[in-house]
């Protein structure tokens, strides 16, 4: 409310007292004929009160907007009213100790005032670039979960605009299940009163369709100068590519121990019936590998998958007569010795390399060669890659 139309609320309401009381030393009737009077002198005089008050206080307003863009030469008025003056004399000793403070550093105060507005518009422009690049949001929610803050590039995640996120609950961007996970995790970080940052895999909705979308994000607790807590600072980023990755690799791992847990059985049933004409290994998967070979520490091959012939051309007969340098293209013999000592420490090695066909031809593969400590032997499992 203004200061003028509470002066004259004021003096409406003090304009009563005299009605009511004529209304009790005479009568109503009497008192009604003097209303209309006392209604219009107390008006009056409440406007010219107001009018004296306030109108000194909007003056010295315009005045320190004026001292705050940067002009010190504003020259403040006087008033009538003592408190009002006191208040003005106060303010042109800020601004006297303010220039004095500008002359002693030499600087103009065009240029304080100046640099301190680029300033902060090359901030404001920095950051918005900044949030325009990073591959993820911004966002924060208050205590209540309430969000208050959040970037434009959430529309690329989920489907909707910071404007339908901001001053809504930010558990509702959640399933259920998921939602009180969040709940949960803002609890603890209330409680721990700490400003560390922690990160946090779930699952949000896509606003157009409802589609789970997987989201990685790192919050940062917010708390005021007595420790209590006010919100959050988040950033988050679409993560559901990097979670398919994880999943294919665990299952990859998964498949790999399976392989091994199969070639050890094979190798022990080898060794106990060494007259057996069956293979050591048997053929694998055409989209998991492409073929593999068993060999020794001295790169001998000693088995190999049946199908290696449509890949390399040699029959099975013929890759058991032949050492690992017979098919590597480009290491030698030595080299392919000196990887072998690397791969016994590690256990097993990845590799990218060249095997040569039969027919002299080459073809680029991805190795994954396991050493059997147990054994001493070492299997590799071989993937083309397209070119």
């Amino acid at each position: 409310m203004r200061l003028r139309h509470l002066l004259m609320i004021m003096c409406l309401a003090i304009s009563i007292i005299p009605i009511a009381m004529i209304s009790g030393l005479q009568n109503f009737q009497i008192a009604s004929a003097f209303l209309a009077l006392i209604l219009v002198i107390t008006l009056s005089v409440g406007y010219v009160i107001s009018y004296f008050i306030s109108r000194p206080l909007v003056i010295l307003t315009k005045n320190i907007d004026e001292i705050s863009k940067g002009n010190l030469e504003v020259q403040l008025e006087r008033s009538e009213i003592y408190e009002i003056n006191n208040l003005t004399a106060s303010l042109d000793r800020v601004m006297a100790s303010l220039k004095l403070a500008i002359h002693k550093v030499g600087l103009k105060k065009e240029d304080i005032f100046e640099e301190v507005i680029k300033a902060k518009e090359e901030a404001e422009r920095k950051f918005e670039q900044l949030l325009k690049k990073i591959d993820g949001w911004i966002w924060e929610i208050d205590n209540k979960g309430t969000c208050t803050v959040c970037s434009a590039k959430v529309a690329e995640a989920l489907g909707c605009t910071s404007e339908q996120i901001i001053g809504k609950d930010i558990f509702g961007f959640l399933p259920g299940e998921e939602a009180k996970k969040l709940k949960d995790v803002v609890h603890e970080l209330s409680e721990q009163k700490t400003d560390t940052t922690n990160k946090v895999d779930l699952y949000w909705l896509h606003q157009t369709d409802k589609h789970p979308i997987w989201v990685r994000s790192y919050l940062i607790p917010v708390f005021d100068s007595t420790g209590n807590f006010q919100g959050l600072r988040c950033f988050s980023r679409d993560a559901t590519e990097q979670l398919v990755a994880q999943e294919k690799i665990q299952d990859l791992h998964k498949k790999l121990a399976d392989l091994d847990a199969q070639m050890h059985t094979m190798l022990n049933e080898q060794l106990k019936n060494p007259q057996s004409k069956e293979p050591m290994i048997n053929v694998v998967t055409e989209s998991e590998f492409d073929y593999m070979y068993i060999f020794d520490e001295n790169a001998k091959i000693i088995d190999c998958t049946n199908n290696i012939q449509k890949k390399l051309g040699y029959t099975k007969n013929e890759m058991l007569s032949l050492n690992v340098s017979d098919v590597a293209y480009l290491e030698s013999h030595d080299e392919i010795k000196a990887n072998l000592e690397e791969i016994k420490k590690q256990g097993a090695l990845e590799i990218k390399t060249i095997h040569k066909k039969k027919d002299g031809s080459s073809v680029f593969v991805s190795e994954h060669i396991k050493y059997l400590k147990d054994r001493n032997m070492f299997i590799c499992m071989v993937k083309e890659d397209a070119m």
